[in-house]
């Protein structure tokens, strides 16, 4: 910004009058013809000769303060700013009175730097000559460095008044009234310096930045393209037309720009992140990898790199290397709780780690985060009535199309507004369909994607919210810096992560008796368990999409299995099972759905190949559209499911397009998921208790074709009359948990 300005408004005064006091002598009349020689051979773009007139002058004439004046800015044009300061400053001790030396040295001290003595320079100035606007737009640079923020829009108004029509004073009072958080006036201030100069990029720029945040990005994008046309080797410019795609989820124009950016900026490491994360999104996670490697190959410490390139490793089913990658990670950034979180996800799904020592990692994460984040709101000053109203707070940062949305909806929709007031507080930037529906239904919406931890636990404390619920845990993106700093009485986690956070200031954990048996799993967490009496699950589908009426083994003759969950899932325990399946059904094949391209493909086909199974057998296919996905579960008998890390919502997709699920629940909860809503969904019989059961359910269901066909007619009424789809009862299940909860707290049982 102070560049800027300083390069519209520098070499203001080199015509100017010299000493006004007195006439020329015959030496200052030489000198006033070098300096005209040099004026002229400035204007031809000749600084070095114009600089060796000026100095000419200076030596004809070395008391004319006009002289020192064209030299100081001569010298300037060359880029030798000592010797132009030093000649400014001569030409005001011989002519202290000279408005324009003032002016001129000002702007080089600030340019330099040195914003104290530029201010007084200025201010001098301005003495001299009253109506400066030139000075007064110099002036508010001053200030502003110097923190002045208010004074040097002050400045610039004055400037403005003396000069209506200047694109540079509008422009930076634009600048001015967006830092002091003056959007709508900051963006009255730069339409009129756009209007003073269309095709500025400076001012596209910063325009279209403050349209972004209002969200009118087609305005934005037209500004944005307009300032890249004018200036295509701006990083900024370039950064902000990716996040305008990106926020519209134009993937493929957001890869686009940023390989566009990269041929300019190979070394520009943000643009390797960056694009890294759109290839990820577009499930190209081989280019991907290679783009974070690029980052880290450039700055080896950039974590947020390793983080991602860890995601995409597990998006692989590279989980050992994954949490390689983030065990190194955090050896050069031991504070970052955001790469822990990420291991910890990663360990849920290694089948080489035993519930213990998974535990144990987990309660050291809690010991050191809540070091690092002390509880500081204590006492509540909360009235202690257990009856009353309670205002119930929801965080997540993916309150977008995503799972957390599917289960979250139907709670929001029907909750009991009076006993129960709802807040949601974002902290993602995703913004879509699903997020305006959650925003339409909860009774208070707070978008804090912008907010530091401390500021977001400020805002919930003032918020007065008595329960707080964390929807993400260690997974997405996790918020427990906030719950660290128990901004609420009562905190507890459900739905995000199917594991204990670690934390003893998250006080409960939101569950049900399949996924936590009683007895059992309490020694595995650091918070209370809260048991929903029916489930944990409360279904409601994205998509109605109707199930193929008949079952493929029908029509095709053999059994088809299928594989609906994450790639990271596909433990090599599980790929031994599936091997075992087909190897006693030679006729049977496999569909894995929700495997990348790539890599992740063809290390699946070589491991089942090795295993015994060919792979003309198996489809592999990447992630699909939602309604791709509904329909892929019409080519598929029976679903498998994984372990140690179980599907949830893929269980329930599974069962709501007719077809039934094999799982095998582990020791730990996020083990347990496909165990927990085949049980409420009353079909226990598809939950095995070892391996070799796992092996034998999937041959004899195969072997069963005529019931396979009957139950996939049955399935979606099943699951319809079942507590997973009672919206309204699951509700009041979860409310009478919270009321629970808040007289727990009331009666003083834990402070």
């Amino acid at each position: 910004m102070l560049r800027n300005l300083l390069n519209r408004l520098a070499q203001f005064g080199d015509r100017a009058p010299g000493n006004v006091a007195a006439a020329p002598e015959p030496a200052e009349q030489i000198a006033d013809r070098l300096i005209e020689q040099g004026n002229r051979a400035e204007q031809a773009g000749q600084p070095e000769e114009a600089s060796g007139r000026y100095r000419a002058a200076v030596e004809a004439a070395p008391r004319y303060a006009k002289a020192h004046l064209n030299l100081g800015i001569g010298l300037e044009a060359c880029g030798n700013s000592a010797g132009a300061v030093a000649a400014l400053e001569t030409a005001i001790a011989v002519n202290p009175a000279d408005p324009y030396a003032h002016y001129n040295l000002g702007r080089l001290l600030l340019a330099g730097g040195q914003s104290a003595p530029a201010e007084e320079h200025l201010r001098a100035a301005l003495d001299r000559k009253a109506e400066f606007p030139e000075a007064l737009i110099i002036l508010s640079g001053a200030l502003d460095a110097r923190g002045e923020t208010a004074a040097a829009g002050t400045a610039l108004e004055s400037a403005l008044r003396l000069r209506p029509d200047d694109f540079g004073a509008w422009y930076h009072y634009g600048l001015l009234l967006k830092k002091l958080d003056r959007t709508d006036d900051a963006e009255t201030a730069l339409r009129r310096a756009q209007a003073l100069d269309a095709e500025n990029p400076d001012a596209n720029y910063e325009l279209a930045i403050l349209l972004m945040a209002k969200g009118a990005m087609l305005e934005a994008g037209r500004l944005l393209r307009a300032a890249a046309a004018r200036r295509p080797d701006a990083m900024g410019i370039r950064a902000a037309l990716f996040h305008l795609f990106d926020s519209q989820g134009d993937l493929a124009s957001a890869a686009s720009e940023l390989a566009a950016a990269l041929k300019i900026f190979p070394q520009w490491v943000d643009a390797h992140y960056n694009y890294g994360l759109i290839l990820k999104k577009q499930q190209k996670l081989d280019e991907a990898e290679a783009a974070f490697r690029r980052a880290l190959a450039i700055d080896p410490a950039y974590f947020r790199a390793e983080h991602m390139l860890g995601s995409v490793l597990l998006g692989q089913s590279r989980v050992g290397e994954a949490l390689e990658l983030y065990r190194s990670a955090r050896g050069h950034c031991p504070d970052s709780f955001e790469l822990e979180s990420a291991e910890l996800f990663g360990l849920n799904c290694h089948d080489g780690v035993q519930s213990d020592e998974l535990f144990a990692r987990h309660r050291a994460f809690g010991v050191r985060i809540e070091s690092a984040y002390p509880s500081r709101f204590e006492p509540f000053g909360r009235s202690t009535d257990p009856a009353r109203r309670l205002r119930i707070g929801y965080v997540s940062g993916d309150f977008c199309y995503h799972v957390v949305t599917l289960f979250l909806t139907p709670v929001l929709e029907r909750h009991d507004r009076s006993a129960f007031e709802t807040y949601c507080y974002s902290t993602g930037s995703r913004v879509d369909e699903f997020t305006r529906r959650l925003a339409g239904v909860s009774d208070v919406w707070r978008d804090a994607g912008s907010m530091s931890e401390r500021e977001l636990a400020d805002l919930v404390h003032r918020d007065e919210i008595d329960i707080l619920i964390d929807l993400a845990g260690h997974s997405g993106i996790p918020n427990l810096a906030l719950f660290a700093q128990r901004p609420a009485p009562v905190q507890a986690t459900w739905l995000g992560y199917l594991n204990s956070t670690g934390m003893t200031r998250m006080h409960y954990r939101i569950t049900d008796r399949y996924s936590d048996p009683p007895g059992v799993a309490e020694p595995q967490h650091t918070e209370r368990l809260a048991w929903l009496p029916r489930s944990q699950w409360c279904y409601r589908p994205f998509i109605a999409a109707e199930p193929s009426a008949i079952a493929p083994v029908v029509s095709n003759g053999f059994v088809t299995f299928g594989s609906f969950n994450q790639a990271s899932k596909l433990s090599r325990s599980v790929r031994l099972l599936w091997a075992r399946i087909l190897v006693q059904l030679p006729n049977a094949r496999l569909v894995v759905v929700g495997v990348p391209d790539g890599h992740a493909r063809h290390a699946l086909l070589d491991d089942l190949m090795r295993l015994g199974v060919d792979p003309p057998r198996v489809s592999v296919r990447p992630y699909l559209a939602m309604t791709d996905y509904f329909r892929a579960f019409d080519a598929v008998d029976i679903a498998l499911d994984t372990l140690p890390y179980s599907g949830g919502t893929t269980t329930c997709d599974a069962l709501w397009m007719g077809v039934p699920v094999i799982t095998l629940p582990g020791s730990r909860s996020s083990s347990r998921s496909a165990a927990s809503i085949l049980s409420t969904a009353g079909l226990p019989e598809w939950i095995a208790q070892t391996p070799d059961e796992y092996v034998g359910l999937a041959v004899g269901f195969a072997r069963d074709a005529g019931r396979v066909a009957k139950l996939r007619k049955s399935l979606r009424g099943r699951l319809k009359e079942s507590a997973l789809m009672d919206e309204l009862q699951f509700t009041r299940d979860l409310e009478a948990v919270y009321r629970e909860m808040w007289r727990t707290w009331c009666e003083g049982s834990w402070q």
